[in-house]
């Protein structure tokens, strides 16, 4: 993008295993832009909850501990981090234990406020603009953003994705992945506070027959279009 361009605001929304992560951060670094994942921004905070024994299911202590840890997400899509307390969690954060907690931690409000907080100090922060990638990007956190995509594929295809990025083959934990895709939609769907839904003036992609270069080609020209219109 131009260097004279105001910063840009570019967020994609989506449920888990769209591709959200692996096409925001290409699309960051192609465009010169900072890259926000607040999905491991939440999932560092569920890491620590567990790692400090809180039990996640109780929602009045996961309240409580919600501004004890200090998380921290660097923005460089080249080389993207997120610490908690000064300690890389990048690999811990992916584990299961975090992943089948993530949603439950998520959905409590203080936790959700603080971290909204953290993600637009992050994009102010940002030179040239950002692009974020989560549940509530363009419907709570930037409702404003330049340009608001979100992405969408069957269950079934995010999880056979899932499961070829932890080269699984067996068919019983294929299914099992499904059924926990499944969960996860229910629940960041039908949480209280900031549910996963297509905001009014987004753009909806559906990513089941495309593969990650389709994708980031396709939304990157979607950018380039709003930034001349802006500019027009």
């Amino acid at each position: 993008m131009d260097n004279s361009s105001a910063p840009v605001v570019v967020v994609l929304d989506g449920p888990a295993g769209t591709g959200k992560s692996t096409v925001s951060r290409e699309i960051a670094a192609r465009l010169g832009l900072s890259f926000l994942d607040t999905g491991a921004m939440y999932r560092a905070v569920t890491y620590w909850m567990l790692a400090n024994e809180v039990d996640v299911d109780d929602v009045d202590a996961v309240a409580l501990a919600s501004d004890k840890p200090a998380v921290v997400s660097g923005t460089d899509a080249d080389g993207p981090t997120i610490t908690v307390d000064g300690v890389d969690v990048s690999g811990p954060i992916r584990e299961q234990a975090v992943t089948a907690a993530v949603s439950a931690v998520s959905a409590v409000p203080e936790v959700r406020t603080r971290m909204v907080e953290l993600q637009r100090a992050s994009a102010l922060a940002a030179p040239r603009g950002i692009v974020a990638e989560g549940r509530d990007m363009g419907t709570v956190v930037f409702p404003r953003a330049d340009l608001k995509v979100f992405l969408t594929a069957s269950a079934e295809t995010r999880a056979a994705r899932r499961a070829a990025q932890l080269g699984i083959t067996d068919a019983g934990e294929i299914t099992a992945i499904l059924v926990d895709i499944n969960r996860r939609d229910a629940a960041d769907s039908g949480r209280a506070t900031a549910p996963l839904r297509k905001a009014d003036d987004a753009v909806e992609v559906d990513t089941s027959e495309m593969s990650p270069e389709q994708v980031v080609t396709h939304i990157i020209g979607l950018v380039r279009d709003r930034a001349a219109a802006r500019l027009g």
